[in-house]
């Protein structure tokens, strides 16, 4: 998967099971199963869903004894599986408990998410944070310090109100908030090397649920850290206010050279598949030029041009027709993820899309005359016509992808 070079917030590279997050290393897709993990058939089908989909770090929920249990033989089946994905652990309270307890759950995790806001409260809270992190130090375990707005914590947020309150020209209380968030974000990792884990072996993150937060706290963590950023508001929401809150945030980010592993936080309707998360955070990389994933197919959203369904039919049928071969593709032809395809629908802009496309088709509009020129390279090649124009294009596509990629 290709990337292009952009100015990057310069961050320190972790290595998590081979996936390398940060540094100059392409940006990292990663999700979150919402199985109980202590049901270890349906965790590992919805992990492998997930990375199958793209997902190249998978976190799960880790909350009580029978899903530490349960973390080694997930680990296991999938091994045997061939998915290979790395495990992220998601503790919160006890999990300073449960790793002590289920040391086959710390050893068959690759990293542990720790929350600096419920690791522990009062004089408990540096026991359990340093206990959790110094077995990471000795396992060699990557950490996300992951903060989120909805668990900050109350001792630091109340600490700097008081310090805000005695001002004479007090802030905001949401830049009040910013700067807690940050605060123990950054505190945290500090001591977390103090206990001896390395800087390489740690990533942050400061999660909120407003996109114009996200920006600005990330924003000041850019400037005043060089740990590796996970991405992503805390709760993105539910369909099309989902994709559009994180595409607006995320995008303003990356564009900035801020992030290195992002994740897309939706809520799934009921009985939905767990892994439109991974497509939308794939859709956002590939729509900035940041990586590419998969070929991208352009088509014209219809007027009155275009009263018949011929062309959404077909963009469709090609759309489906790469998502089926590319797990082939994607290993007999490699940089095939950057081929462009145009599915166009009339005369207007059909022709000089399709030959801004490797390869395009511009299909007749109303009234227009009943054939289809293929533009293959700027040029045109052919003009396809009848009932099987789906079936032709297909083919010619096809023929595309092995002369121009097949000698990679």
């Amino acid at each position: 998967m290709n990337h292009t070079t952009r100015h990057r917030h310069q961050t320190v590279a972790v290595d998590i099971d081979g996936i390398v997050v940060g540094g100059a290393h392409p940006v990292v897709v990663q999700s979150m199963t919402n199985t109980d993990t202590a049901d270890i058939e349906a965790t590992v089908a919805q992990v492998a869903a997930l990375a199958g989909a793209g997902s190249e770090l998978v976190r799960i929920t880790v909350d009580r004894d029978e899903a530490a249990k349960a973390v080694p033989y997930i680990r296991d089946k999938l091994s045997t599986q061939g998915v290979n994905v790395p495990l992220i652990g998601d503790f919160h309270y006890v999990g300073h408990q449960l790793l002590a307890d289920h040391p086959a759950c710390a050893e068959a995790l690759a990293k542990f998410r720790i929350n600096p806001g419920n690791v522990g409260f009062r004089e408990k809270k540096d026991q359990q944070f340093g206990s959790m992190i110094e077995l990471a130090a000795k396992l060699g375990k990557a950490v996300r310090i992951g903060v989120n707005w909805g668990s900050l914590d109350q001792e630091l947020a109340q600490v700097l109100m008081d310090e805000n309150a005695m001002l004479s020209q007090p802030r905001p209380p949401e830049e009040v908030t910013r700067e807690a968030l940050v605060r123990s974000a950054l505190d945290s990792a500090a001591r977390a090397e103090e206990l001896g884990l390395g800087r390489d072996r740690i990533l942050i993150s400061c999660k909120v649920s407003e996109v114009p937060e996200l920006v600005h706290v990330y924003r000041l963590l850019a400037e005043r850290c060089e740990y590796a950023l996970h991405l992503g508001l805390t709760e993105a929401g539910m369909g099309d206010k989902g994709v559009v809150a994180s595409s607006a945030a995320l995008s303003v980010l990356l564009s900035e050279g801020i992030g290195d592993t992002i994740r897309v936080s939706l809520t799934p309707e009921p009985g939905a598949a767990r892994e439109r998360e991974v497509r939308v955070a794939q859709e956002i990389l590939q729509s900035l030029h940041v990586r590419s994933f998969t070929p991208q197919v352009t088509a014209c959203p219809g007027c009155g041009r275009t009263t018949s369904t011929s062309f959404q039919e077909l963009a469709m049928d090609i759309q489906d027709f790469v998502r089926e071969r590319m797990p082939v593709w994607k290993i007999q032809y490699p940089g095939v993820e950057d081929l462009k395809l145009a599915v166009m629908g009339c005369i207007v802009n059909g022709p000089g899309e399709s030959k801004q496309a490797d390869i395009g088709i511009s299909l007749p509009g109303t009234g227009e005359t009943p054939s289809a020129p293929v533009f293959v390279d700027g040029e045109k090649v052919a003009t396809l016509k009848g009932d099987n124009l789906s079936g032709q294009f297909q083919s010619m596509v096809e023929d595309y992808v092995q002369k121009r990629y097949g000698g990679a």
